[in-house]
């Protein structure tokens, strides 16, 4: 099984990336309800997860579906498709974990997250999207333009040009691509 890919800058993105290379050979990342509690302990959103039945995963990956479509709606300023968009927001809308303070051993505060559900951690996602989709980095999610790299990501470079979603990977592949390409060249 292939790995988590956690290059999109936001944890919404990076569980769309839970499916690699849309538009090709797909690679279904969370083919078992294991696979998804491994994501979320991965993506660092909980330590566990309780057990996982076949309907939750069925209800997660409708969930990244819906993400996606959205996202690349917006991406590509097309409407946005009425279902996918009810599907994220009723996801964002239910309820959060409880957060509190504790005082540690060594006298300071610290924060304890609530005991993470499976609708907890979706409804985080929904609303990480919701506020990305919301604010002022709307514009700037693309997708990585390395073949067969689709991974969508939040491009924070200062001038808002960034091709490949990690320069370490997808960019690398791409700038040697391009070396290889020149050197194969007959000189003019």
């Amino acid at each position: 099984m292939d790995s988590f890919r956690f290059r999109g800058g936001r944890l919404c993105l990076d569980f769309v990336a839970t499916v690699g290379h849309r538009g090709m050979d797909a690679v279904e990342r969370l083919i078992a309800p294991a696979d998804l509690a491994r994501w979320f302990a991965a993506a660092g959103m909980a330590p566990t997860v309780p057990e996982i039945s076949a309907q939750e995963l069925e209800d997660a990956r409708a969930l990244r579906e819906s993400l996606f479509e959205v996202f690349t709606a917006h991406r590509l300023a097309q409407e946005i498709p009425a279902s996918p968009l009810a599907t994220v927001n009723a996801w964002a809308v239910r309820p959060a974990r409880t957060h509190r303070l504790e005082i540690a051993a060594d006298g300071r505060l610290r924060q304890v997250n609530g005991a993470a559900t499976l609708q907890t951690l979706l409804a985080e996602l929904a609303r990480d999207a919701v506020d990305l989709l919301g604010g002022p980095l709307a514009e700037r999610v693309h997708v990585c333009e390395q073949d067969p790299c689709s991974q969508l990501f939040v491009d924070t470079s200062r001038a808002g040009h960034r091709r490949w979603c990690a320069m370490e990977t997808c960019g690398a592949r791409a700038k040697m691509a391009a070396y290889r390409a020149r050197r194969a060249a007959p000189p003019s």
